[in-house]
């Protein structure tokens, strides 16, 4: 399937992203016939401001190809996990590119790496996860709602992603992650409303060499009291960040220049009167006038390895 890596043509069944304009771009399934609300099977149209897309007609061409539309055109492409958290069906509120950008980098996530994720959502984050550890690693994601969950593993599977994401039904606050992943894990992410209470439940995972955990938290008495529980269970490097997207204006504007030797030269009645400022123009940024609103805390920490847990509780116990 495409999300599994490059692919120069499309096949039937592939999920693919339909390019409009910057603002609109959907995901869509390469297939000649899909089920209408009734059951029944019918031909497959997606209609779009620009025309309707006889969505049969894509197999067999190549990603990046222009198609055209009864008004218009659109570009289709290749799927990955940037374009497919702006245009997937949402079941949860998500989390976007550029906390995932910072998520992905603290918590050092490589091929190999094995991390636990909670919840699964709508599976923003999940593929983001899944393309940093593979082909090698493995995530485990976990959601307390069963059909969020079916949901998900049908997503995954049909994107071809299933080798590398086991997708678990449970309340991991009150039953854990399970005694299979013990100090298995290199890294947790937690999005869970009460994050604190699963804390424990994740440091059990993490392996004896250590690891990191990731919290993300819209409310600050949330990163409190588990920035309260993670330095009582020994996490160490505990720091709390907002990711906050600036959006600068480019824009050519005229400006003074100050000629200090003229006008020192001025002030010693050596030269005739004369402008002390010359006007040029000149390429600036320009800050936005109002700033993006808040998204969410990301608190993260590291777990060290157990033979500094060892000697930090040997300390504390004289």
């Amino acid at each position: 399937m495409s999300f599994k890596g490059f692919k120069r043509s499309i096949e039937e069944g592939d999920t693919v992203i339909l390019y409009l304009t910057i603002h609109q771009i959907y995901s869509i399934k390469a297939e000649t016939k899909t089920l209408s609300k009734k059951g029944t099977l019918v031909e497959n149209v997606f209609q779009t401001p620009y025309g309707a897309l006889k969505c049969g007609t894509l197999i067999g061409k190549e990603f990046g190809t222009k198609v055209n539309l009864s008004k218009g055109w659109g570009y289709v492409l290749q799927p990955s996990p940037e374009l497919w958290t702006i245009t997937l069906p949402h079941r949860t509120q998500i989390i976007y590119t550029p906390d995932i950008s910072m998520i992905l980098l603290q918590l050092e996530l490589s091929p190999g790496s094995n991390i636990i994720e909670s919840g699964t959502g709508s599976g923003s984050l999940s593929h983001a996860l899944i393309r940093a550890v593979k082909p090698h690693g493995h995530l485990y994601t976990f959601d307390f709602h069963e059909q969020r969950v079916q949901t998900a593993k049908s997503e995954f599977k049909d994107h071809g992603l299933s080798d590398w994401v086991t997708v678990v039904h449970r309340d991991v606050c009150n039953f854990g992650f399970g005694e299979d992943l013990d100090k298995k894990i290199d890294a947790v992410f937690l999005d869970l409303p009460l994050p604190w209470l699963a804390i424990a439940n994740a440091q059990k995972t993490i392996k004896d060499v250590g690891g990191r955990l990731c919290s993300f938290s819209p409310c600050i008495e949330q990163v409190q009291k588990s920035c309260l529980v993670l330095s009582k269970l020994g996490f160490q490097e505990i720091q709390t960040l907002e990711v906050l997207q600036t959006q600068y204006s480019v824009q050519t504007r005229s400006m003074g220049t100050l000629d200090i030797d003229f006008v020192k030269m001025k002030k010693d009645n050596q030269m005739p009167d004369k402008k002390d400022k010359e006007i040029i123009r000149t390429i600036t940024c320009i800050p936005p006038n109002s700033q993006p609103g808040h998204t969410g805390f990301l608190t993260f920490a590291t777990l060290p390895p157990l033979w500094a847990r060892s000697i930090e509780l040997s300390s504390n116990s004289e």
